[in-house]
């Protein structure tokens, strides 16, 4: 045998009894043991994490639900708002014409009330050219005393017939 079967051998005897002891103080098992208790806690891991992505959904869930009612919600007062500006605008446009019109209506008293003072007027201003054309007239026909009593019987006529 020469030097490098003999190195071989030794080697391999040392890896036997390596695997012995290996054996004799339960390695393989303990081994086992870990990679058991590794895939629990990576088992346990994905449950969670399985549990986690379910109340992510749910969450998810109602969340999406309250952004609809919130969206319903504002699309209700939106509509509201619009229904009373209606009602607002609606009175408004109301109130301007009753305003309008009771405007109109206090005009044309004013304007019947002008009509009747310048109807007034225009009765006194002619009674009183009528008389002093009457007087004016009289006065070239008739002489002083006459004229001056019939002007002052005239003038009580008038003055009777006006009140």
């Amino acid at each position: 045998m020469d030097a490098t079967s003999l190195a071989t051998l030794w080697a391999t005897i040392a890896l036997i009894i390596f695997l012995g002891i290996a054996v004799y103080i339960k390695v393989p098992r303990l081994i086992a043991k870990a990679l058991d208790a590794r895939a629990a806690r990576i088992s346990s891991e994905l449950d969670e994490a399985r549990k986690l992505r379910e109340e992510a959904q749910q969450l998810l869930g109602q969340y999406k639900k309250k952004r609809k009612e919130a969206e319903q919600e504002a699309a209700d007062i939106v509509a509201a708002a619009k229904r009373e500006a209606d009602l607002l605008a609606a009175d408004a446009h109301k109130k301007t014409e009753d305003y309008v019109a009771r405007r109109t209506a206090l005009a044309e008293q004013k304007i019947g009330q002008a009509e009747r003072e310048a109807i007034g007027e225009v009765r006194a201003s002619a009674v009183d050219i009528a008389v002093e054309a009457a007087r004016a007239l009289l006065a070239t026909k008739v002489d002083s005393k006459v004229g001056a009593d019939l002007f002052r019987s005239a003038l009580q006529d008038v003055k009777a017939k006006l009140n």
